[in-house]
């Protein structure tokens, strides 16, 4: 027995007639005949009485009438009810950078735990595109540097990411414990996507040139991070990203801290100060417990011991341009 037999059979018994029966469910009379004959088939008893000039419910019919409205009543109270529930369900619309970072992924899954009811829609979007669905309201939260942002888009710092290069594990770096900014200046460097991460970008360039010297950057394309992986695996180039870069567990790779100084790119949840979601303080307060817990803002020291004498390499400033 299928509902849809039992709602031509409700409309063929409320219309007493075959013609308009099928009119009304909108499929041709010889269909809707056939459908009937079936279900009665199945029920193993006559609904019907069928003469040239009319149609009548026998008593079975009448008495089937009754359930067979009701059954369908329930099917339609169980189907708003599943709308209504997807309607009201808490949605975020929460913007990722790429698989590549991890950071908003991990906000994410903190805020899965702590709310399992919030149902959380990720896009990914460069941090320039972000600010853009910010603004127009396509995002509810995102993540990136405050450089960029509108006057309108509120931020909250939530990690201090510390900056590095991946190499290839018998790349001369790979032995240090850190990697000094200045000796960036005899390597091919290699970026961001421009697409993805421009500011990111702007920050590794002024850092080089805060350190006395304009970076050679790897002119070629690179369109995954598992690409971005290999040209540093080939000795190709070092690839200038920060800790929380997950490529940098690719095997044949090891990250290493850039030193003297020791710099931070400061990562900030960024949403619309608008924006009437109730969600977002959830999200800030899981990035913050987060933060807390693995010590996202706390400024990672140097690696090195200072010589007798010397100063002690200082960390850079928390804005979103190195020091």
């Amino acid at each position: 027995m299928e509902l849809r037999q039992l709602r031509y059979f409700v409309s063929l018994a409320e219309e007493l007639h075959f013609g308009r029966a099928a009119a009304r469910e909108h499929i041709v009379q010889s269909a809707l005949s056939q459908q009937i004959q079936r279900l009665e088939r199945e029920l193993g008893v006559r609904l019907l009485d069928r003469s040239t000039h009319r149609v009548d419910l026998t008593p079975a019919g009448a008495a089937f009438l009754v359930e067979a409205r009701q059954i369908l009543d329930h099917v339609g109270r169980a189907g708003q009810a599943a709308r209504n529930a997807v309607a009201s369900a808490p949605t975020l619309r929460a913007g990722i950078i790429d698989a590549g970072y991890d950071s908003m992924p991990q906000i994410l899954r903190e805020l899965q735990r702590s709310h399992p009811g919030i149902t959380i829609h990720q896009v990914e979007a460069g941090t320039p595109e972000q600010y853009r669905q910010l603004a127009d309201g396509r995002l509810d939260i995102a993540i990136g540097p405050t450089s960029q942002t509108w006057p309108e888009v509120a931020s909250k710092l939530i990690r201090l990411d510390p900056l590095g290069v991946l190499v290839s594990d018998d790349h001369p770096f790979a032995g240090l414990d850190g990697v000094p900014v200045a000796a960036l200046a005899d390597e091919l460097l290699l970026l961001g996507e421009e697409t993805q991460t421009p500011e990111l970008n702007r920050f590794v360039i002024a850092l080089c040139r805060s350190a006395g010297f304009t970076p050679t950057i790897y002119e070629g394309t690179v369109e995954s991070t598992r690409a971005a992986a290999d040209l540093v695996l080939q000795n190709r180039c070092v690839h200038c990203v920060p800790s929380s870069f997950r490529t940098s567990n690719r095997p044949g790779t090891i990250w290493r801290p850039l030193i003297e100084p020791v710099t931070h790119y400061p990562w900030s949840l960024l949403w619309h100060d608008a924006n009437p979601s109730p969600h977002i303080t959830a999200v800030i307060n899981s990035a913050q417990q987060l933060a807390e817990r693995l010590g996202w803002l706390e400024p990672i020291p140097p690696p090195t011991r200072p010589t007798p004498g010397e100063a002690a390499p200082t960390a850079a400033s928390h804005s979103d341009e190195p020091v």
